[in-house]
């Protein structure tokens, strides 16, 4: 059974998981951590990790690269049913490459990192933040959610074991999006029909097979996106 790791307080979840594999913890193995110290988001921004938020990372263990970049995607329609399990009426959406939405504001996020042994793929540890019950900074109140507020009650604990269970028993990677995770994804995405000025401008239309954004240019044509920032046109709120 992969070990399941507990800790009050760590510098990065992520960065602990990256060292156990290193040293040949199996696969499914998890470290979950009251507060990080130390904690980060997508492109090496700080990720604010207070106690009462949900920390965790999953170790994944493939065996080889074919569609480690959908991962994230992947992960995210698993921690986002995962929430929704604990109440009706909660939906949680998926802006798209990484973060978990409750309405028009953030509840969590997601980050993938692959670590490689020559050409070939070692592991990828996912690291899953998630606003449960703890405070959210006033600098950030107009574009964070925490789950408490929706769910009242709610608790990192409640949480955890959805979470867990549900990256465990994730299906093999493949190098593309099944017909029902496409399904799911259109019915999650939050940025469908939202107008974008970055990565490329245009209109959001979907999320292809192969994890890309899909957005529709003002000529027509349909631009595939596979990295960048987003930017929503007249918003200042990027992801």
């Amino acid at each position: 059974m992969p070990r399941l790791i507990r800790l009050p307080v760590v510098g990065s979840t992520m960065d602990l998981l990256h060292g156990l594999a290193a040293e040949g913890a199996e696969a499914g193995t998890v470290v979950v951590a009251g507060e990080q110290t130390g904690g980060r988001g997508s492109r090496g921004r700080d990720w604010r990790s207070p106690p009462g938020g949900l920390w965790l990372s999953a170790l994944f263990r493939p065996g080889a690269a074919a569609g480690v970049e959908l991962f994230g995607l992947r992960i995210g329609l698993a921690v986002a049913a995962a929430v929704e399990a604990l109440g009706s009426g909660l939906r949680v959406g998926i802006k798209w490459p990484n973060d978990l939405m409750v309405g028009h504001r953030k509840l969590g996020g997601i980050l993938c990192e692959a670590r490689w042994q020559g050409d070939a793929l070692g592991w990828v540890v996912a690291g899953v933040g998630i606003n449960v019950a703890n405070p959210i900074p006033d600098d950030l109140a107009d574009t964070a959610v925490a789950l408490d507020a929706r769910l009242p009650g709610a608790t990192p604990e409640l949480l955890e074991p959805e979470i867990v269970t549900r990256l465990r028993t994730l299906g093999a990677p493949s190098e593309q999006l099944g017909a029902g995770e496409l399904s799911e994804l259109r019915h999650r995405d939050w940025l469908l029909g939202h107008r974008l000025r970055a990565p490329s401008p245009g209109t959001a239309v979907g999320i292809s097979a192969d994890g890309a954004l899909l957005v529709r240019a003002g000529s027509g044509e349909t631009v595939a996106v596979r990295a960048g920032t987003v930017h929503l046109a007249g918003h200042s709120f990027t992801s």
